[in-house]
């Protein structure tokens, strides 16, 4: 119970430390550096594709083998598509309420954010019940991942009229699921060593879709130019040498 207990925090806090650490950013910037923001955003994109491929996959086929880490993989992928769908019906019903373009943006954001945050908490518990030193990884690299997305939360809400504390505040609670996450990924990660390599490929998936359907497209709406794509190998060469120390 104390294992589960300090994992669980684990994930807790370090899923607020990363977006609060980005939600900082409204009490320091008036405005937002698209090609900044852009690169970061597409850092900590590459950094997280390689530590799923080069770390996360492969302790899920050594637990659970080839073809259930594929299962898991889909079935991580489809979770977070039936999410999207589930998001994008709510919000077809909401475009009554009037707020402004970059406000909608940040609360959308959030909200985001906030259920994707799930399956990386999952992930972190998962690796957790692998090997201390995957559990450590994930949350190093999940936690240098959420700061742009703290940023992409905040700045958009205190330009459309929040305050700085509120625009914090929402940031900072977005980080919160993953601490729930985590404590789900643990308590399945002891069923068998078959399910522990289930719930990695299931975080693996849902988190390739989460960054290549989400946060790099997010960075091309902000700027096309060569700089988040050198940011994006930046990023999978720090991933892969991350990766490889146990």
């Amino acid at each position: 119970m104390n294992y589960l207990l300090k994992v669980t925090l684990t994930g807790l806090i370090s899923g607020m430390i990363g977006t609060g650490i980005g939600g900082l950013t409204v009490f320091f910037v008036s405005g937002i550096n698209k090609r900044l923001l852009s690169f970061v955003l597409e850092f900590s994109a590459g950094l997280m594709t390689a530590v799923v491929c080069f770390k996360l996959l492969p302790e899920a086929i050594g637990f659970g083998g080839i073809v259930l880490t594929l299962a898991g993989v889909a079935a991580g992928v489809l979770s977070i598509v039936c999410v999207e769908e589930i998001m994008n019906k709510k919000n077809k019903r909401k475009k009554a309420i009037k707020r402004t373009g970059l406000l909608r943006a940040g609360i959308l954001m959030s909200i985001g954010i906030a259920i994707h945050n799930f399956p990386e908490g999952f992930a972190i518990g998962a690796g957790f019940e692998a090997s201390v030193s995957l559990g450590i990884i994930l949350t190093a690299v999940i936690v240098i991942h959420d700061i742009p997305e703290g940023i992409a939360m905040a700045v958009p809400m205190k330009l459309g009229g929040y305050s700085s504390k509120k625009a914090f505040t929402l940031t900072l609670l977005s980080g919160a699921p993953m601490g729930l996450g985590t404590l789900l990924g643990a308590i399945l990660g002891k069923v068998s060593a078959n399910f522990i390599g289930v719930c990695l490929a299931f975080a693996a998936g849902a988190m390739l879709y989460v960054v290549h359907a989400e946060l790099i497209i997010e960075s091309k709406k902000l700027y096309m130019g060569r700089l988040p794509s050198l940011g994006n190998v930046t990023g999978i060469i720090c991933g892969i040498i991350i990766s490889i120390f146990d």
